[in-house]
């Protein structure tokens, strides 16, 4: 249902996506402050709901006539307290928008079957988004901005942020700031994402089975954390560095690695075993070899 007269009206949102049930409150203050800039906005919970506490928040304020009361968690809404709640969104003040939130499930159902019956009360359902509906998210969140995006763009954006909406939205829409109105297409999702953000555990399940024991690792990082993998990254390719920049008179290849990456570094030391041993038979190489004996060649 379109976000319309919300004041004189009880918005009821119901349902489990807290994303899309925060965008319809948000929506329904944005529009009582289109109307009147200094509305006065509050909130509670269900379970401090009362006949006499509904009364002082529908009530106008010594500052502005105009409200705008959120009311979370409704099915904590005391039983005694139902009947006040439905006298008012039969009858609601004209100044006054009620937003009523019910995350989901059967508790309160019983409340919600009577608030539905009310003429003023209108609902907006934030329903789960399924995988298959990710899809289309992503594309309402573009065409909202007036932006298009192809459906290898959508699916690859999803692979690369990951299935929560909060993120796939900012995803979308950072895309559209910085590429205009021009259609979205795959090679500037991957310009951006990359598409590892959200390593998949069937994917790290895989390299482990195939006893590739650092990609896996590597995987796993970017699962955990971006920006603690992105960081990880830089230090391994700084003990890199250093490593191939070492010399015969420079500390070993092990403190090198400490001192750039720690413990990340050590991982480097044994990621290639034969340029490990090339490495070592030219800088760690015994006494004998320092002195020029015959070991040194």
């Amino acid at each position: 249902m379109a976000l319309t007269q919300a004041l004189g009206c009880v918005t009821l949102v119901t349902g489990p996506e807290e994303f899309l049930a925060e965008r319809a409150v948000t929506s329904v203050r944005a529009e009582v402050r289109t109307v009147d800039p200094e509305a006065e906005l509050s909130e509670t919970t269900g379970d401090q709901v009362t006949a006499s506490t509904l009364d002082d928040l529908s009530a106008p304020s010594l500052f502005s006539s105009t409200r705008c009361v959120v009311v979370r968690a409704l099915e904590n809404v005391p039983e005694d307290a139902h009947d006040a709640l439905i006298a008012y969104a039969s009858d609601p003040a004209p100044d006054v928008a009620i937003v009523l939130v019910h995350g989901g499930g059967q508790k309160g159902a019983g409340l919600l079957t009577k608030l539905r019956k009310c003429a003023s009360v209108r609902e907006i359902k934030s329903s789960a988004v399924t995988a298959r509906e990710l899809s289309g998210f992503v594309a309402n969140e573009l065409r909202s901005r007036k932006v298009r995006i192809d459906a290898e763009a959508s699916e690859l954006l999803i692979a690369a942020v990951g299935q929560n909406l909060r993120a796939l939205s900012a995803a979308a829409h950072q895309l559209a700031n910085d590429y205009g109105a021009a259609p979205i297409t795959a090679a500037m999702v991957k310009t951006y994402f990359g598409g590892r953000a959200e390593a998949k555990s069937f994917t790290i399940a895989d390299l482990t089975l195939t006893r590739q024991a650092g990609k896996a690792l590597e995987e796993l990082r970017w699962g955990v954390g971006h920006r603690a993998s992105s960081r990880a990254g830089h230090q391994r390719d700084c003990c890199r560095a250093e490593v191939d920049g070492a010399t015969e008179s420079g500390p070993t290849r092990t403190e090198r690695c400490r001192t750039s990456g720690g413990a990340e570094g050590a991982t480097v030391q044994d990621s290639d075993p034969s340029r490990s041993g090339a490495r070592l038979g030219k800088s760690d190489a015994g006494p004998s070899n320092r002195g020029g004996g015959p070991g040194r060649r």
